[in-house]
């Protein structure tokens, strides 16, 4: 059985105003118009809905069940399109972004910032990991955008691959060491310079990672890594102490006095921070691309 929203319209315009000429007239149709849309109705229900015996209509078994939903049906088709406005007008509601502890706190505050005052209705809720697995859950629909360091690893699946990557900034690796070490009087190291020089490096579930590999594969090392962790900050406070040195995104050093940064070159593939984001994002994900964009391009 169809039931169609404009024949019901109709139908609950003539129980209101008690007829068929009084609905037309409410709602500038023909009475013609009404009477064609009552009887496709009828048609669709297979019972008659008004008994027209005498000068006034009076509603059937059949009319009076219909008529006891179909105020009902239509305020909450008048709901449902005032809410579908109200969202195309406004930008609101949960956006969930994922990045790395690095992404979140050395380049993305100034587009948190820009949201929160373009859009404060978008409610941001924020989930740390790295890029690889921030990938997997846009790919899986469990958050909404991811902003990650591109290239992301090759052996990403083909949901990943098949995700949008919008490109935001060059993200340029450097060598972190204390001063003293030495590497730390040099003007640039090649990946083939680290052989031989403690490591300590971020583990091997990043994108950092698994691109830092491939140049020390390609340059031929094995590199000497004594120590792995997952956590940018916490690779600077070692390196500090003098564990080993070790190979960060110079946004990530932030000023400090206790490292020096020597640019890592000649690596195969440039770095970029990127946005990663489905093929039909919401309109609170396509605010933050837009912001992200305007904030961070170069």
């Amino acid at each position: 059985m169809e039931l169609r929203s404009d024949r019901l319209h109709v139908f609950d315009a003539v129980v209101r105003h008690g007829g068929f000429s009084s609905a037309a007239r409410a709602l500038g149709l023909t009475q013609s118009t009404v009477s064609q849309a009552i009887a496709a109705l009828e048609a669709d229900v297979g019972d008659l809905l008004f008994d027209r015996a005498g000068r006034q209509v009076t509603l059937t078994e059949a009319g009076r069940v219909l008529s006891a939903h179909a105020a009902t049906v239509l305020r909450s088709l008048d709901d449902a399109r005032s809410g579908l406005e109200r969202q195309r007008d406004v930008t609101q509601g949960p956006l969930a972004v994922g990045t790395s502890d690095t992404l979140a706190t050395w380049v993305l505050p100034p587009v948190f910032a820009a949201l929160r005052r373009e859009h404060p209705r978008v409610e941001l809720r924020l989930d740390n990991r790295p890029s690889p697995a921030i990938a997997e859950a846009v790919a899986a629909r469990q958050l909404d955008l991811g902003v990650v360091s591109l290239p992301l690893p090759i052996g990403v699946g083909a949901a990943v691959r098949a995700l949008k990557q919008v490109p935001l900034m060059p993200q340029r690796d450097v060598v972190a060491v204390p001063k003293g070490h030495p590497l730390s009087r040099r003007t640039k190291v090649r990946a083939a310079e680290l052989a031989g020089h403690p490591l300590v490096l971020l583990d091997r579930t990043t994108a950092s990672r698994a691109w830092l590999d491939v140049q020390l594969e390609a340059a031929r090392v094995q590199p000497k890594v004594v120590m792995e962790v997952s956590s940018v900050e916490v690779l600077k406070r070692l390196a500090a102490l003098g564990f080993g040195a070790t190979v960060v995104p110079e946004v990530a050093l932030g000023g400090t006095r206790e490292l020096v940064a020597v640019p890592l070159v000649g690596a195969h593939t440039r770095r970029m921070v990127g946005i990663v984001v489905g093929a039909t994002p919401s309109r609170a994900a396509r605010a933050f691309v837009d912001l992200a964009k305007q904030t961070l391009v170069r």
